[in-house]
This record gives structure tokens, sequence and C-alpha cells, in this order.
């Protein structure tokens, strides 16, 4: 009876998950017919300056090559070029920033510190950036996707944005999220939603695309994003750029709204830089980060032991790896071994196929507040029903995502029950798996996302999808997404590079390897 009853289970699984396959192949192709032939791409890069790296602009500042007047102008120039397609900027400060690069222009000219000190003190002086819209700038907007945050204005800089600020970097413009930072499309009530700069048809990701797709345009020297679930990776994949979640309590979340509400979610969100090239990942996480992290310790990549895995196994609900995304690793391995004489080990950790609900599990909450109170700004709460109802006639202040994000909350298991303790015992013993693979000198090579950016509103019909980049983030490990170019539909693809806790250096001289050996962020058409 009990193998009859396993039988049984089986065959409904992979019922199961034909039928969704199938949904799934509907959805993508009814999309697909809505937006036939009303996609765009971005505007071809015609300032050279744009291209370079912010480690490069901030050396031609510091040594009086170029003035941050120039540098400012060019990037203004762009996002007014760009905005108007592609909505990725939402709030702009070009006169307060225009002060400060006559400022740091004047520093440099009065010749009163020496371009070594400079270099040690304000090694980003006069660099513009941008950051996204939860994390606060003083003086701006601090709205976080919420319609009654829109007239809330930042009282201070969060603290990453001040460290960046005391390293002489300008923050120049605002970026797009999703409502309240907890959805991969970005799209709000307040600033309506941003386009995927390859192809206007599709996403930027979430939370922070407008961050993601102000990158991949070049509308910034580098930005801050936030990531919690994958909200600073999934943008970058979809745009093909690099992004890089940190390992736990190393950057500061002060500032993020909203705030993480235990000490566990503390521990899964994570600020970091969202940049279109590698080398500027390290010095940017050396400002912002603790200095406990260890970041100075050279990292020869030739005596790292590299694993991969290609997929979570099938998981229920998750969209398979796509071949484009899949042949990435054989890609990378063939590289390690032509150039290094290195063997990349291909491993499976079946605890993967439970990513979503180790993630949904260990986001739970004993006390609040929910989301249909972080929905009412923590004043009050709103009632999810009357607003579906109210989003049915376009008279709701919520997208339909935030309201549906409310009805279905309190699904799955409770905070405590034994569904509960189950996974995050599962968490624990894939976390124990891992670490013991990676010791202090491995790096784990795992998908991003299984699909490139899909069209707008398709995540609704493949909600999970997340989940690749959200397990790494209950885990603890940081993570960096590397861009590996373009797939067969000119949307970007690329993977994601892990490390054990504390070794985010590993992460991102891999990022530098894998820029090296295949290119990186893929530019527009560049008009000389």
């Amino acid at each position: 009876m009990a193998r009859s009853n396993n039988s049984l289970k089986a065959y409904y699984k992979r019922a199961l998950k034909v039928v969704y396959g199938v949904v799934e192949v509907f959805f993508h192709w009814l999309f697909g017919l809505i937006y036939w032939g009303t996609g765009a791409s971005m505007p071809p890069i015609t300032d050279l300056l744009l291209l370079e790296s912010a480690t490069s602009i901030a050396y031609k500042i510091r040594t009086g090559k170029i003035k941050s007047v120039q540098v400012l102008d060019s990037f203004i120039a762009r996002i007014e070029e760009v905005n108007p397609l592609l909505n990725c900027v939402v709030a702009n400060r070009f006169e307060e920033a225009r002060k400060e690069a006559r400022a740091a222009d004047e520093l440099v000219e009065s010749g009163a510190i020496p371009v070594e000190a400079l270099a040690e003190q304000k090694p980003l002086l006069g660099v513009p950036f941008t950051t996204k819209d939860c994390i606060p700038i003083k003086g701006m907007i601090h709205s976080s996707g919420l319609v009654k945050r829109k007239h809330i204005v930042a009282s201070e800089d969060a603290e990453a944005v001040a460290r960046l600020r005391r390293a002489g970097a300008i923050p120049i413009a605002l970026t797009n999220v999703s409502e309240l930072c907890m959805w991969w499309e970005s799209a709000n009530n307040v600033h309506g939603r941003s386009n995927n700069p390859y192809n206007t048809n599709r996403i930027v990701g979430g939370s922070s695309g407008g961050e993601g797709c102000a990158q991949a345009s070049a509308v910034s020297a580098f930005g801050i994003g936030s990531d919690i679930g994958g909200s600073i990776r999934m943008p970058s994949f979809f745009n093909g750029v690099f992004g890089h979640k940190p390992s736990p309590g190393t950057v500061p979340n002060h500032g993020q709204y909203p705030a993480p509400v235990t000490s566990e979610q503390a521990r899964f969100l994570g600020l970091g830089p969202i940049c279109r090239r590698a080398e500027d990942l390290l010095p940017l996480l050396k400002i912002i980060a603790n200095p406990e992290l260890k970041l100075n310790e050279a990292v020869d990549v030739k005596k790292l032991r590299w694993f991969y895995q290609e997929s979570d196994g099938g998981a229920n609900f998750v969209s398979p790896v796509a071949q484009d995304i899949k042949a990435l690793f054989g890609k990378v391995a063939a590289h390690l071994q032509k150039a290094y004489g290195i063997k990349a080990t291909k491993v499976f950790y079946k605890r993967f196929l439970k990513s979503a609900p180790m993630w949904f599990a260990n986001m739970k909450s004993p006390n609040g507040p929910s989301f249909q109170e972080q929905l009412a700004n923590l004043n009050g709460s709103i009632n999810p029903g009357l607003e579906l109802l109210k989003w049915t006639f376009r008279m709701s202040e919520h997208t339909f995502i935030g309201i549906m994000t409310c009805l279905f909350e309190k699904g799955g298991c409770s905070y405590g029950d034994e569904k509960y303790e189950y996974l995050v015992a599962e968490r624990n013993e894939l976390r124990r798996e891992l670490l013991d693979l990676l010791g202090d000198d491995g790096v784990f090579l795992y998908p991003t996302h299984p699909t490139a950016a899909p069209y707008h509103n398709e995540p609704l019909a493949k909600p999970f999808n997340f989940s690749y980049t959200a397990v790494i983030n209950v885990l603890g490990l940081p993570a960096t997404h590397c861009p590996m170019g373009l797939d067969r539909d000119g949307l970007p693809i690329g993977l994601q590079v892990v490390a054990k806790e504390g070794n985010d250096r590993l992460c991102l001289a891999v990022a530098r390897e894998i820029e090296k050996a295949f290119g990186g962020w893929v530019p527009p058409v560049i008009q000389a």
C-alpha cells in the first residue's frame, strides 16, 4: 500500500510539472503575442566617456585629465536621452550635484591635497552615482514605491550613501523599485513601470530594477541596490551588468525602507554595488563595507577550487533553466581547463529543490508587522479584499501584486510550526553542505535566474523563479552576478558566483576573471 501511495504521489507530481510547463509556455506565447513588434532598445551611446569604469573616471578627475562637471553633464545628458523610454530614473538632484562637482574640480585645481592623498582619502572624488528609491538620500523622496510615502522626504543619508559621499562620490538621482521592494518587476503607482534597455517589452527585474536598468543604459558611473531575495542580482542579470550581494551584516542596512522585521531578515538583507565593470566591485565594496570584511587579501583564481550546479533539479512551479544559460557553465569550465588547467567540478545538492519554501519560511516573523500593515505605511492596515475590488476599477493606490501578496501572506507555514521548523532545518543542512564544499578557497557557480528577462507582467505566471537568488540570502552567503553576453533573443544572461560567508573577495575576483574571458556588459550600439 505504501509503495502504491508513493507511486501515486510521483505520478501526480509529474503530471503537475507537465501541466505547469504547458501553462508557462502558453503565457509566454500570449505575452509575446501581446507585445509583438512593439519593443525598442535604448539609444546608442555617443559619448564614449559613458563607457568608462567608475575607477577610471575617478582617476582622470583627480589627475586633472577631465572635470567632474564634464562627467556629470555627460551622465545628465544620457538620463535625459534614455529616461523617456526606460523610466529608470524617478527623481534627480542635478543642480545640487553640479555645485558638488564644481567643488570637486576646485579641490583638484587647488592642489591642496596631493593626488596620492586624494586617491587614499577620496577615491571617488567627483564621480556621479545613483541609488534606488528605498535607500535614502537627504532631501530627496523616500517612497519605496508606496503612494502613502510619495511626499516623504529623507532627513538623512543612508549610511552606505554617507560613506560614498565621504569618499567624494556625488549622488545625482534615484531609480525605480517595485512597491515596497517586494516583487521582481519594478513597477508601482508612484513612479510607473521601468522598461528593459535591451527590449522595452521586457522587465528590468526588482526590486533594484531601476538601478539595474540605469547601469545597463549608462546613466551613472555606478549604483547601489539592496537585496533580500535577489533584488541586486536579478536586476543585474536582466540588464546584463554586475551586482554583488555582500556577506550578512558587512554593509549597514541603515536607511533601507522597509526595514527588516526580524534579526534573521536583517541577515538576509544586504546593500551592495551594481556596475558595468567588474573592476569597480572591489573598490566600491571597500568603501561601503565595514572594515572587518577582509577585502585587501589578494586572490589567485588559479588556486581556487571551482564547483557548479546547472539547475535546482526541477522544483515545482519554477521554470526550467534555459539552454542558453545552462551552456554558460560548460563555457566557464572549458575556459578554466584551457587557460589554467583547472577542472571545475559539477555537483548536485537536492535541497535546492526547496529553495522557495525555505525562503518563505525563513522570512516569517513571530509578531509582524504584516504586509498589509506595511502597505498602510505602518499606520493601520489595508483591506486587501476591498483593495482588490478597487484595483479592478483602477481606483486602488496599490499594485495587483502588492494586494495579492497580502492575500497569500498567511499561506504556507506559520512561524514556529512543524513545517516552519522543518524548512529552517533544511536550510541549515544545505548551508552546512555548501560550507563543507566551499571551505576557504572554493567558489560555487549557480544560475542567477532560469530565464532571460520575461515580458512585462509575465512574472505573475512564474512567481517562484526568484528562488535561484532567494535561497542564497537565507543561506547567508555572498554572491556576485556576472553577465556573460546575450542569448539568442538579444537579452542579457549570466550566472552568480557564491562563496563562504566573509569570502566576498573570491566572488569579486571570479567576476573579473569571467569578464576578462567573456566580455561582461554588452553595451548598445556605439556611435563614436
